[in-house]
Protein backbone atom coordinates (compact mmCIF):
# COMPACT_ATOMS: atom_id res chain seq x y z
CA UNK A 1 0.00 0.00 0.00
CA UNK A 2 0.89 3.59 -0.35
CA UNK A 3 1.90 5.90 1.79
CA UNK A 4 -0.51 8.79 2.27
CA UNK A 5 -2.24 10.91 4.87
CA UNK A 6 -4.00 9.13 7.91
CA UNK A 7 -1.85 6.15 7.18
CA UNK A 8 -0.80 4.40 10.28
CA UNK A 9 3.23 3.43 9.55
CA UNK A 10 5.49 1.99 11.95
CA UNK A 11 9.09 4.08 11.96
CA UNK A 12 12.01 0.90 10.53
CA UNK A 13 14.90 3.03 11.26
CA UNK A 14 16.29 5.73 13.55
CA UNK A 15 16.08 6.07 17.64
CA UNK A 16 12.48 5.75 17.05
CA UNK A 17 12.33 2.13 14.79
CA UNK A 18 9.49 0.39 15.98
CA UNK A 19 7.36 2.97 16.67
CA UNK A 20 3.56 3.76 15.20
CA UNK A 21 2.68 6.85 14.15
CA UNK A 22 -0.07 8.67 12.03
CA UNK A 23 0.92 10.82 8.92
CA UNK A 24 -0.44 13.86 8.74
CA UNK A 25 1.06 14.74 5.37
CA UNK A 26 3.39 13.58 2.58
CA UNK A 27 5.21 14.96 -0.64
CA UNK A 28 6.54 11.99 -2.25
CA UNK A 29 9.72 11.79 -0.57
CA UNK A 30 9.42 12.83 2.94
CA UNK A 31 6.31 12.15 5.67
CA UNK A 32 5.67 14.49 8.72
CA UNK A 33 4.63 11.75 10.93
CA UNK A 34 3.59 11.82 14.95
CA UNK A 35 2.26 10.06 17.78
CA UNK A 36 0.79 12.45 19.86
CA UNK A 37 3.27 11.70 22.61
CA UNK A 38 7.03 11.92 21.98
CA UNK A 39 5.65 13.77 18.50
CA UNK A 40 3.16 15.77 19.08
CA UNK A 41 0.89 17.76 16.25
CA UNK A 42 2.65 21.15 16.63
CA UNK A 43 5.86 19.59 15.98
CA UNK A 44 5.77 16.50 13.69
CA UNK A 45 8.45 14.48 12.46
CA UNK A 46 9.68 15.12 9.34
CA UNK A 47 10.92 10.78 7.62
CA UNK A 48 12.04 9.38 4.35
CA UNK A 49 9.25 6.91 3.22
CA UNK A 50 12.03 4.72 2.97
CA UNK A 51 12.26 4.32 6.47
CA UNK A 52 8.29 3.81 7.26
CA UNK A 53 6.36 0.93 6.87
CA UNK A 54 2.70 1.04 6.07
CA UNK A 55 0.82 -0.74 8.85
CA UNK A 56 -3.00 0.49 7.85
CA UNK A 57 -5.11 3.26 6.90
CA UNK A 58 -6.01 5.17 9.74
CA UNK A 59 -9.64 4.32 10.96
CA UNK A 60 -11.47 6.36 13.72
CA UNK A 61 -12.14 9.61 14.57
CA UNK A 62 -7.98 10.61 13.92
CA UNK A 63 -7.96 9.10 10.26
CA UNK A 64 -11.37 10.17 9.67
CA UNK A 65 -10.37 13.75 10.66
CA UNK A 66 -7.03 13.71 8.80
CA UNK A 67 -8.13 12.74 5.62
CA UNK A 68 -10.81 15.46 6.09
CA UNK A 69 -8.33 17.80 7.07
CA UNK A 70 -9.80 18.82 10.19
CA UNK A 71 -8.08 19.71 13.01
CA UNK A 72 -7.21 17.03 15.06
CA UNK A 73 -5.61 16.40 19.08
CA UNK A 74 -2.68 14.53 20.08
CA UNK A 75 -5.38 12.98 22.54
CA UNK A 76 -7.36 11.68 19.36
CA UNK A 77 -3.67 10.81 17.68
CA UNK A 78 -2.87 8.66 20.86
CA UNK A 79 -6.44 7.26 21.02
CA UNK A 80 -6.60 5.89 17.35
CA UNK A 81 -2.99 4.34 17.63
CA UNK A 82 -3.84 3.15 20.86
CA UNK A 83 -7.38 1.12 19.44
CA UNK A 84 -5.06 0.14 16.29
CA UNK A 85 -2.39 -1.59 18.94
CA UNK A 86 -5.45 -3.33 20.89
CA UNK A 87 -7.15 -4.55 17.55
CA UNK A 88 -4.77 -4.85 14.81
CA UNK A 89 -6.64 -7.54 12.89
CA UNK A 90 -10.26 -5.60 13.70
CA UNK A 91 -9.56 -2.41 12.48
CA UNK A 92 -8.22 -3.50 9.21
CA UNK A 93 -11.50 -5.56 8.75
CA UNK A 94 -13.51 -2.61 9.51
CA UNK A 95 -11.29 -0.04 7.12
CA UNK A 96 -11.56 -2.26 4.20
CA UNK A 97 -15.37 -2.30 4.88
CA UNK A 98 -16.19 0.62 5.80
Amino acid sequence: MEIRKSSIVRSVAGHDSGGLYFVLETDGVYADIVNGKTRRIEKPKRKKLKHLRYESQGCGTAGEKLRCGEAVTNKEIRRGLAEYTAYPAEKMEVCKNG
